[in-house]
């Protein structure tokens, strides 16, 4: 076999992995909310926002998108809303949704601003809503963990696809999301957001506003065999685009103010699941310059950090 017949076949499994990936989680279910807590040290000034990745929604049955951790930041004092966003739409939609919520739970706190933390695309809509909806002065704070800042080299592969095979699959994963809870479900949109022709130009339009504190997080799994579920995304990625949590590199991941990696305490590495406790399994972390030691620490530690600043 030659370099450019194995360079093609390589190509072609690149694709058909995300297509399968991609519509795996378009058929997910999404996340339900956390409970209330005692405790001050997650006492922010401004209340939090939790605002989830692709593929997901915030409350659908009983799983919840971010696992333990609400229930844990609530024990600690904090005050957790939900984003309120679809699990597959384009970046304006979920933007424009999120300033709805942002809009609403002002009212209903009496808060002058809010402090936001997103997970994966989350991280892109929260930007988008800053600095393009005109939210710069009711946003406090944006923590974004795992935000593709500069799109991913292998969703390239998958969006140079026929567009007529890619809008086969975007058109039963847009029913399976509305099905799902999607107000305005745009799964090729979503998808054509990772790429990094479309980051480079978002970056360009959407630059950091003052007044809004920035800060971003990545995180890496030691080996495929980190998480079994992301393993052979992580393989793929890591041969293409570098270092990765299963989904997104720690070069995108890097914004404003990088804190740091998220790597396992063993040899295990930390994924993208992890990161937002999927197995409800608190994950041994290497400590954190916040002095975290587990996944749901590093939140505690995160919003006790925001606290201290004066957010």
């Amino acid at each position: 076999m030659n370099k450019k017949t194995f360079g093609a076949m390589r190509r072609r499994l690149i694709a058909v992995w995300l297509l399968s990936a991609l519509l795996l989680a378009a058929l997910l279910p999404a996340a339900t909310a956390g409970a209330a807590g005692a405790n001050a040290v997650c006492d922010t000034k401004y209340p939090v926002i939790l605002v989830h990745g692709a593929g997901f929604r915030d409350k659908n049955l009983f799983i919840n998108y971010w696992g333990r951790i609400p229930g844990v930041l609530d024990d600690n004092g904090a005050r957790i809303f939900y984003g309120n966003t679809d699990g597959w739409c384009s970046v304006e939609n979920g933007a424009a949704a999120l300033k709805a919520t942002v809009e609403k739970v002002l009212a209903q706190t009496g808060s002058a601003k809010v402090n936001i933390v997103a997970h994966s695309k989350g991280g892109t809509e929260a930007r988008y809503m800053i600095s393009s909806l005109g939210m710069a002065d009711k946003v406090a704070s944006l923590t974004t963990i795992a935000t593709p800042h500069h799109g991913s080299k292998t969703m390239d592969v998958f969006l140079a696809m026929p567009n007529l095979l890619l809008r086969a699959v975007a058109i039963p994963a847009d029913i399976i999301r509305w099905f799902w809870g999607d107000k305005r479900p745009d799964f090729l949109k979503g998808i054509q957001s990772l790429g990094t022709g479309y980051m480079k130009e978002f970056n360009k339009n959407n630059p950091d506003k003052s007044g809004v504190y920035y800060q971003s997080y990545a995180a890496a799994m030691q080996s495929p065999m980190s998480d079994i579920i992301m393993s052979w995304p992580n393989y793929v990625i890591k041969s293409l685009d570098g270092e990765n949590d299963g989904m997104v590199t720690v070069e995108s991941a890097k914004w404003t103010n990088f804190r740091g990696v998220l790597r396992g305490a063993g040899s295990r590495g930390v994924s993208h699941l992890d990161e937002v406790d999927f197995r409800r399994s608190d994950v041994s972390i290497q400590k954190m310059d916040n002095g975290a030691e587990t996944i749901r620490a590093f939140y505690v530690a995160l919003l006790a950090d925001l606290k201290q600043k004066g957010y």
